[in-house]
């Protein structure tokens, strides 16, 4: 800075340190961008939401930016221990990464007795335990009536998170039962009446023949529903 520019910003009341100042990245509002950031990707969760953030190295001095923007790496994830970036395009461009630790604390359950395999699980087989859900294996179950009366699919102790994979699936169709035989289609939606030919849990794909004898083959829904698209 030559001595004429600095006499000139020294006559309008500027300092060094402020144009400085002026010209760096806030690196506190870029936190906020992070954080909202984060707290927008986990609207949906069932739960109270909690975010923290690590501290940019302020010896960075990243440039000031007109429109910062947050985002996950390719393969981050939005929730627990993760990684957060912070993207620049103008009037510089530049990109810097940030830990981030995103909680979920919300509802789970708990075998309260020895569990055999095949036992049904009833209420007082287990128990609501509050906690990080973002700690706990993928597929845990939140909900009570995702359990009850459901069998275990292998021996359980006490104490066991509960998860997806340690129940058997709930058969939603059974072969001889009636069934309602749903057509979905655009703009339409039909149904008749048929014979279940084969045992199919939620999801599964089942057979039924309606009363004409038509064989049909479709995706089995709770309920004693077959579903087909079209």
């Amino acid at each position: 800075m030559n001595k004429f520019l600095l006499s000139a910003l020294l006559v309008l009341g500027f300092s060094v340190p402020q144009i400085a100042a002026a010209e760096t990245q806030d690196l506190q509002a870029l936190l906020k961008i992070g954080e909202d950031f984060l707290r927008r990707q986990n609207a949906e969760q069932s739960g109270i939401v909690n975010v923290s953030l690590g501290k940019i190295d302020a010896r960075q001095r990243l440039s000031a930016c007109t429109d910062p923007s947050a985002f996950i790496p390719q393969g981050g994830k939005i929730i627990g221990r993760t990684t957060i970036g912070f993207r620049c395009n103008a009037p510089k461009q530049w990109v810097i990464y940030v830990p981030a630790n995103v909680q979920l604390i919300g509802d789970y359950f708990v075998t309260t007795t020895v569990l055999a395999q095949g036992q049904t699980i009833s209420s007082k087989d287990i128990k609501r335990v509050n906690g990080d859900l973002s700690t706990l294996p993928a597929g845990t179950l939140t909900s009570e009536d995702q359990i009850i009366g459901r069998s275990a699919q292998s021996g359980l102790s006490i104490g066991t998170v509960l998860k997806l994979t340690n129940l058997k699936n709930l058969l939603a169709i059974q072969q001889g039962q009636s069934v309602k035989i749903v057509a979905v289609g655009r703009n339409f939606k039909v149904s008749t009446d048929g014979l279940a030919l084969n045992n199919a849990s939620e999801g599964q794909i089942a057979k039924a023949k309606t009363g004409s004898g038509q064989l049909i083959s479709g995706i089995a829904k709770l309920g004693g529903f077959i579903e087909v698209q079209y």
